[in-house]
């Protein structure tokens, strides 16, 4: 039987008295005691080891293992599966070997302050992330629960709410939730101007537009001009078939080969937020993190490489996407190769030397092969004419 020698013990401001009388016990019984300063001054001083977080984190995973069989306690803040410590050691540590006790998150503790409902809101970590990832989560009504990264956040977090149009935002910082000194500052966003601010804050906001301002959805074929590009971008309409054909689900990965300013990418990943992807780009790498970190996929990794020689050595991926570079000698016998059972591959292309190709492969390999021609309204002088856009070749396929 696997002896359980780790336990990650969640705390809250009200130390060691809130704690249930099964984590204290395991609180008191531990040889070597895991935490942040502010943790470990919580208890008692003895002789027992103390390690302090150190940064980088895997200097303190590796100073963890070393007290293999030793009984260990890591205290952590509140739920240590909520963005805590405990999702990172399950990476390095079987949970035959752990006990996890949470206490309750600081989402929990802000929806019982403010009366909201946890199910109802948007809760996103700006802690060692950038703070642009809170643009995928803006929409007129949205609350947002943010834990803050320090005492910085707020300001950071109302400026950038006043540049998306939300300056009317009310915001309310949460400090210290839980404890003696628990305190509440509310303002508005365009006029956020307190700095005196405990490190340890949450942020909560509900979302108010200003008239005028259009809400960015998440479901594919955003507008043309929400991308910054030289005009070699998947216009809106063709955008969303492709992801449709694409068919994101929630943790999967994708390769947008040829990107040219990553939307099929960007759109992928504001699908679900635990949605990947890689965007391979010879010549616009710099339109694609200036989109991705506009658009609140500031995560999305972008590689500046010309395939299918820039393909070698990534993750696997579960779909794939070829936009450029189709008729590139070796590019669908590459992209086909990365793909496991039940991956898909789409390819888009407007030449005849690429649709012939394509259709090759589809003779090959089978899936749909479909023509997609875009007509927009356009002025004739008084009068409202049909603009055809290029058409384009599609070919969508399931590894069997």
């Amino acid at each position: 039987m696997t002896q359980k020698w780790l336990s990650v013990v969640g705390i809250g401001e009200d130390g060691l008295a809130g704690l249930s009388t099964i984590a204290r016990s395991l609180v008191d019984r531990a040889e070597v005691l895991v935490g942040g300063d502010r943790h470990l001054a919580m208890l008692p001083t003895d002789a027992r080891e103390r390690l302090v977080w150190t940064s980088p984190l895997r200097d303190s995973i590796e100073a963890i293992l070393h007290h293999q069989g030793q009984a260990v306690c890591v205290l952590a803040s509140g739920d240590p599966m909520c963005y805590g410590i405990g999702v990172t050691l399950l990476r390095h540590i079987p949970l035959a070997e752990m006990t996890i006790l949470p206490a309750p998150s600081t989402f929990s503790l802000a929806c019982a302050r403010l009366g909201w409902s946890l199910t109802e809101v948007e809760t996103v970590s700006l802690c060692n992330r950038p703070p642009a990832l809170l643009h995928a989560y803006l929409y007129p009504g949205a609350r947002l629960l943010i834990l803050s990264e320090g005492q910085q956040t707020p300001a950071i977090v109302a400026a950038l709410l006043t540049q998306r149009g939300f300056g009317n935002s009310s915001m309310t910082v949460l400090e210290r939730l839980g404890g003696a000194y628990e305190r509440h500052v509310v303002g508005t966003a365009s006029t956020w101007s307190e700095t005196n601010l405990a490190n340890l804050n949450a942020i909560a906001v509900e979302c108010v537009a200003h008239s005028g301002v259009t809400a960015l959805p998440r479901t594919p074929g955003l507008p043309d001009d929400a991308y910054h590009h030289d005009g070699q971008l998947t216009k809106h309409e063709v955008r969303a078939l492709t992801l449709s054909a694409l068919a994101p689900m929630p943790g999967e990965l994708l390769w947008d080969v040829g990107a040219g300013c990553g939307s099929i990418a960007i759109e992928w990943i504001r699908s679900h937020p635990r949605c990947r992807a890689i965007a391979i780009e010879k010549t616009r790498t710099q339109y694609i993190a200036d989109n991705a970190a506009a658009l609140g996929t500031p995560g999305l990794h972008i590689i500046n490489g010309k395939a299918p020689d820039a393909l070698q050595d990534l993750p696997q991926p579960n779909a794939i996407f070829i936009g450029g570079g189709t008729t590139t000698d070796g590019m669908i016998e590459t992209c086909w190769a990365a793909l496991p059972q039940g991956g898909r591959l789409v390819a888009n292309v407007v030449t005849i030397e690429g649709e012939r190709l394509l259709f090759q492969w589809h003779e090959k390999l089978g899936g749909t092969f479909t023509r997609i021609a875009i007509q927009r309204a356009e002025p004739i002088g008084r009068f409202l004419g049909w603009r055809s856009l290029a058409p384009i070749t599609q070919w969508a396929v399931v590894k069997p």
